[in-house]
């Protein structure tokens, strides 16, 4: 343990050196709460979406970091602000004009459109959980209507009271003139309406913690701040949270970014120690604009779930998180291949290695073995000339390939075939576009097909293509079910027609006989398939059958 706590002190990973921010934070605070506290936030003002799980999955990796480098018990808290006020109606959501009535009201006071909780809130809330919990992340849920409503809020929300001079303004030094105006910290709930009311105070009291105010109307009312009658704006409330709470870390979007120092501000005002804050940057969808959840124009958790594995969709949150990303349905077959490629070097690294491979953060210090004989993207491609339409179709081509491989000692690789039918019929099928070969590549392809057929044929060309290159090493052993030796004879055909680019006839190949303009390495390509089948393939393209 001494070991893996010395080496996560020098890691140069982005969540041990969040976490060496945190402890020497904590190290430096005079009042030691006994535990470190993490923290997440959440808007429930539409159904959560995949960045809502990275911010959550990211806490997490440092929470963990911090605990591998520190002895300090730590927290983590997903809360939800579902006393915000629902400014529009969401348009991913049933019959969403009947919700319009209600546009202004606290979300834990709008009736649930899916008509299966108390309210909207309560819906999204449990949302929320459900994806949580199916990645087993170790939280406690917090409701901002729990907290203002029973009284969980009121020693900070009179703390505001007494020292809103100071807090106000923090806030007026943000804010244009025409803002500043009719702006208050304290948003108060009106008592007949139930909506949110943005107005300006007539008086705020020190001696009984009450708000006076005159409704849109112009009718004057005073109530007290505590008891869920008030709540703080969206920018107070972030500080005051992190005082009554005492967080300790939390992170949030590039978005934020300029409001860190108001939040900071107002949490050390309110008695409070500004959090360790770390900015991430946000994911974009395939038109390179924001994610957000009231346009649904990102990709779900549940989404992601049909095509890929849990463990990629990790990967990728892991990945660069201070650098935009587009996250759409094209970067799936990416993320499960990388994946699997950084489970098979762990072993064979160094502890410091380890710990910088994003497979550490995904799964801690027990890192499973990949057992995926075949990449995915090799998968999509066997899906399409195989015409399955399930994996089991997909398994005697894999078990050719890895004789001991099989559903049930290699689970990893069974889901993935899974996924590789339904993302190819949804994402790949639709766009498929095959043509006819030039009379060059028709040419190589006909000899393709000769050296597939017969391993003569092949060596006769390997050699041809050394010899024209100068190149006198020991022709290979031939091993016509052999990828890399199925390689070499594609690779030598290429060279034999002179192809002076060799990308451009590994793309007439892509393009005749897969219909697309990229593919997989050719020869493992041939071994997974067969060579047999890969020759029928070559005559349908040949034909143009396939077209």
């Amino acid at each position: 343990m001494t070991d893996l706590r010395d080496a996560g002190m020098r890691s140069k990973a982005w969540p041990f050196d969040e976490a060496r921010k945190i402890l020497k934070r904590y190290e430096q605070s005079k009042d030691k709460k006994g535990y470190v506290l993490f923290e997440t936030g959440y808007g429930p003002s539409g159904l959560p979406h995949v960045g809502t799980f990275g911010e959550v999955l990211r806490t997490t990796m440092v929470r963990k970091a911090f605990e591998m480098i520190s002895d300090v018990p730590t927290r983590l808290i997903c809360f939800s602000d579902d006393m915000d006020g629902m400014r529009k109606v969401p348009s991913n959501i049933p019959n969403p004009e009947k919700l319009q009535e209600y546009e202004q009201k606290p979300l834990c006071d709008v009736p649930d459109p899916f008509g299966t909780h108390a309210s909207f809130g309560d819906h999204n809330n449990a949302m929320l959980q459900r994806f949580l919990d199916t990645f087993g992340f170790e939280y406690e849920f917090y409701s901002a209507a729990d907290h203002y409503k029973n009284g969980k809020f009121d020693e900070i929300l009179k703390r505001a009271v007494e020292r809103y001079d100071a807090v106000m303004g923090v806030m007026l030094k943000s804010l244009r003139e025409e803002r500043a105006a009719s702006y208050s910290i304290f948003l108060p709930i009106h008592p007949e309406t139930g909506r949110v009311l943005y107005v300006p105070m007539k008086e705020v009291n020190k001696e009984n913690y009450t708000i006076t105010f005159d409704d849109e109307d112009g009718k004057e009312w005073t109530l007290p701040v505590t008891g869920g009658n008030v709540k703080l704006q969206w920018k107070p409330d972030f500080g005051a949270r992190w005082a009554a709470l005492g967080v300790d870390f939390e992170m949030f979007g590039k978005d934020h970014s300029t409001n860190a120092a108001i939040y900071g501000a107002i949490c050390n005002i309110l008695g409070g120690k500004k959090p360790q804050n770390f900015t991430y940057e946000l994911f974009l969808d395939s038109q390179g604009e924001k994610i957000s959840k009231t346009k649904g124009n990102g990709i779900s958790i549940d989404e992601w779930l049909t095509y890929a594995s849990t463990e990629s969709l990790s990967y990728f949150m892991y990945q660069k998180p201070k650098t935009a990303k587009r996250m759409h349905f094209d970067i799936i077959p990416r993320m499960m291949d990388e994946y699997h490629q950084q489970l098979r070097a762990y072993p064979t690294q160094d502890i410091d290695k380890q710990l910088n491979n994003p497979v550490f953060h995904i799964h801690g210090e027990n890192v499973p073995a990949s057992d995926m004989v075949v990449p995915f993207t090799m998968l999509l491609n066997l899906v399409a000339v195989a015409s399955a339409d399930s994996k089991d179709k997909l398994w005697p081509y894999i078990q050719r390939y890895a004789p001991t491989a099989s559903p049930e000692t290699n689970p990893q690789m069974d889901a993935a075939a899974g996924y590789a039918v339904s993302y190819y019929n949804d994402f790949i099928k639709p766009h498929k576009t095959y043509r006819a070969p030039t009379d060059k590549e028709r040419a190589a392809m006909e000899d393709l097909k000769a050296a597939f057929g017969s391993a003569e044929i092949a060596l006769e060309m390997i050699a041809k293509k050394n010899a024209a290159m100068g190149n006198d090493d020991p022709l290979p052993e031939a091993d016509l079910h052999d990828g890399d030796f199925l390689q070499s004879i594609v690779f030598a055909v290429g060279k034999n027609h002179e192809f002076d680019n060799l990308r451009d006839w590994f793309k007439a190949l892509y393009e005749v006989l897969l219909g697309q303009s990229e593919g997989p390495r050719f020869g493992s390509f041939a071994a997974l398939y067969g060579t047999d089948k890969t020759i029928k393939l070559l005559e349908e393209g040949l034909n143009g059958a396939l077209k």
